[in-house]
């Protein structure tokens, strides 16, 4: 009887086991179109903030177009966890994604950190035409062959950084002496550095605090970040710096990416990129109304401010990250002119 039992016992379970087999699929060396494949994407901004909305397009398109086979589940407010520990849980190959930026790329390769430098580029249209380059090229190669790290797209930008503080800024000797809230990875501490101010690094979600404590001066961001995060509560100025053109990347696990199916993976990316430069756009646009947002909320705009100034402190960042010669040649690549 017990001998009986048990053969049933394991009947049951193979036919389970096959069943399971069965809804999903079988699958090859590359994914099957049969299977359902789900990415949990992580982002450390409010919901109110419009690259949410823009990773919920990209969702949406994504699953219409694979049928329902790729589902990119949209995470906000770093509900998955801080932006560091899940790239590295990527890079394992989990099913995980992040917006992250050049800066935090650039501690795998440094040459990418770059694109995250003082005044490096100035548009959209820019940020495009360094898609195209062989030297950008190269380093998407290596961050995926050497570190894990699959690019999706970097056409996801948020627009320019000013300073937010509690005085004007109008040139890099106004931030002398001032605590200024930045990432804490080399490019944004050297380019912060570099322009006058003390780097402090704090997650932004603690940015409020510590302008209201006093534990930072100041916060360098762009203006969707100034209303998302209700900074005109505790500080009255932005400066408008223009110092940075926030690029964002959006990165998976290559591990994840090689098991999709090809069409699934060239949806994935068409996708992304469409969403980025659309989301772009609108942030671009909506710049003038959150100015006039911030200043109905009692805030500032200085606008006169030293740019020529502000670019001849920021080359030394470039200079003390080994980074001039870097950006000299994507330069070049670009017909640009240093």
């Amino acid at each position: 009887m017990i001998q009986a039992k048990r053969i049933v016992g394991v009947l049951l379970a193979m036919v389970l086991v096959l069943s399971v087999l069965a809804a999903c699929g079988t699958e090859d060396s590359q994914g099957s179109p049969n299977k359902k494949y789900v990415l949990k994407f992580n982002h450390v901004l409010s919901e109110s903030e419009p690259f949410h909305q823009g990773f919920l397009n990209w969702a949406e398109r994504v699953k219409e177009r694979t049928n329902g086979g790729l589902e990119i589940q949209v995470f906000p407010s770093a509900q998955l966890g801080v932006e560091e520990d899940i790239i590295e849980q990527l890079k394992q190959g989990v099913n995980v994604g992040q917006n992250t930026d050049s800066a935090r790329l650039g501690m795998y390769v440094p040459d990418i950190a770059v694109m995250n430098a003082p005044y490096f580029v100035n548009s959209i249209e820019e940020v495009e035409k360094l898609n195209e380059l062989p030297s950008v090229k190269k380093w998407m190669e290596e961050l995926e062959n050497k570190h894990g790290i699959k690019v999706l797209s970097f056409n996801w930008v948020q627009g320019f950084r000013h300073m937010v503080t509690n005085k004007p800024i109008r040139t890099p000797q106004d931030l002398k002496g001032l605590r200024i809230r930045t990432p804490g990875v080399p490019i944004w501490q050297e380019s912060v550095r570099a322009l006058g101010a003390s780097p402090v690094a704090l997650p932004f979600g603690e940015v409020y605090v510590g302008l209201q404590q006093g534990a930072i001066d100041g916060a360098e961001l762009v203006y969707r970040n100034v209303t998302g995060g209700k900074l005109y509560e505790a500080s009255k100025y932005i400066s408008e710096t223009k110092h940075i053109l926030l690029i964002n990347f959006e990165v998976i696990s290559k591990k994840f990416f090689d098991s999709l199916p090809k069409e699934y993976q060239d949806i994935l990316v068409e996708e992304a990129n469409k969403a980025g430069l659309e989301t772009s756009r609108i942030m671009e646009q909506e710049a003038e109304q959150i100015k006039q947002e911030l200043i109905g909320k009692g805030m500032t705009i200085v606008s006169d401010v030293d740019i020529e100034a502000f670019k001849k402190a920021g080359e030394a960042a470039y200079e003390k990250l080994n980074l001039t010669e870097v950006r000299d040649r994507i330069y070049k690549e670009m017909g640009k002119t240093p």
